[in-house]
């Protein structure tokens, strides 16, 4: 089996629009949550959102193909670029054949679904724009960076919810470690501010309904947090076998070495109270990287701030490490972006790597009140520096959806 590294990376977050700018806020404790003002919300429960401002498609993409994506695909691209652009990889430099990209999205194209569909109502079915299709389906965020890149490799869109980055970076790892590729672009993008889905969520009971600072609102872990605030953005990687990456003396970032899955069998959308499924994934990723509990020094946890997917989820930490469960620093970056959905995964794949390289652990803000039944070491309201030579980041999607990657500091 081949080993796989990480040589790219790139962001489109609420908090940075690169990975620089991305990490320095989100190690500054910098909250990206505001108010909503792109509709009018007056109606809704929920008025907040960790919104990408001042994004330029045009200038990241091109105006010719800008127009024609929906906006989480022209976050991919751009993320996607940035990525490519640090590995230093392009098709033709290599061989465009081994060159994949796995791409998820948990909603794909909504915001050109709900336009189209009011040109329907309002102009009738000639109106519809013949691109309705290509810039809607979740899979087109693949395709594009594929098609813009002269990539022919395996293309996949995972869409598996709010799991669908680490399921598209956990099977780009597999498909290079076995011989598939040499390389994958992975990861995930999501737009879904809009008013649908947002009403959506409400209903649902899962979305907080902070009426105070907008900055203060996500507050995964506190006593006193009341739901995910949602996001925007994307987290895209390229993903290389070490071969590939030595041979063409690529600029190595941390290496991927582990990939669990599991479903939970429980609910459409609250996690398993006893966080059985995030258990099981978290212990065959350790597995599959040939590492036990205590190899572990840090864990980016999902943490959306939901009431009862905290408390799962530090109950699977607790069952899987253990009294090692209170010494291992546990960071919330939704605390700060916000809930990326089916992007939170790669974005958070950044995290945990520049948290390997930086030695810097980013903290979890506004958790001022510990839940007694969040009693584990979260890194409260400010980073802390710390040797990390494995982390694992953890991502659980509506439906039961669990996928989670380990990572290792590089050593040749």
């Amino acid at each position: 089996m081949k080993r796989v590294v990480i040589t790219g990376m790139g962001v489109i977050t609420p908090i940075g629009q690169n990975v620089e700018a991305f990490w320095d806020a989100l190690t500054a404790g910098r909250s990206g949550i505001s108010a909503i003002d792109a509709f009018d919300v007056s109606a809704y429960k929920t008025k907040i959102a960790g919104i990408v401002k001042h994004f330029d498609p045009e200038a990241a993409i091109g105006r010719k193909e800008a127009r024609r994506m929906d906006r989480f695909c022209q976050f991919a691209v751009a993320a996607a670029k940035q990525a490519l652009d640090d590995a230093a990889l392009g098709a033709a430099s290599v061989d465009p054949e081994r060159i994949g990209v796995y791409i998820g999205s948990g909603v794909g194209g909504i915001q050109t679904m709900l336009d189209n569909y009011r040109t329907l109502l309002e102009r009738g079915p000639g109106r519809v724009s013949p691109t309705l299709v290509p810039m809607m389906i979740a899979n087109m965020a693949a395709a594009q960076v594929s098609i813009l890149n002269g990539f022919k490799g395996p293309v996949l869109a995972p869409v598996t919810a709010c799991a669908a980055s680490n399921n598209a970076i956990g099977e780009a790892f597999k498909l290079i470690q076995r011989g598939g590729a040499d390389a994958v672009v992975a990861g995930g993008a999501e737009a879904t501010i809009v008013d649908l889905s947002l009403a959506g969520f409400i209903n649902a009971g899962a979305m907080s309904t902070w009426s105070g600072e907008p900055e203060k609102a996500s507050r995964p872990f506190d006593k006193e947090r009341d739901g995910f605030v949602a996001a925007e953005g994307a987290g895209i990687v390229v993903l290389e076998s070490l071969e590939h990456a030595v041979r063409r003396g690529a600029r190595i970032h941390a290496e991927i070495v582990g990939y669990g899955v599991s479903a939970d069998a429980y609910h459409m959308v609250a996690s398993d109270p006893e966080g059985d499924g995030a258990y099981r994934a978290m212990r065959e990723a350790l597995a599959d990287a040939g590492l036990s509990p205590d190899d572990v020094d840090a864990i980016n946890a999902h943490a959306t701030g939901t009431e009862i997917g905290d408390v799962s989820e530090t109950k699977a930490i607790k069952r899987l490490f253990g009294p090692k469960a209170y010494e291992i620093p546990i960071s919330a970056n939704k605390s700060a972006i916000g809930h990326l959905l089916g992007a939170a995964g790669g974005v958070e794949a950044v995290a945990l790597v520049k948290t390997i390289q930086d030695g810097i652990v980013p903290p979890t803000i506004n958790l001022h009140h510990p839940d007694p039944e969040c009693d584990l070491d979260y890194v409260p309201n400010e980073a802390r520096s710390a040797r990390v030579d494995v982390g694992l980041s953890s991502s659980f999607g509506f439906g039961g959806h669990n996928a989670v990657i380990a990572l290792r500091k590089y050593g040749g």
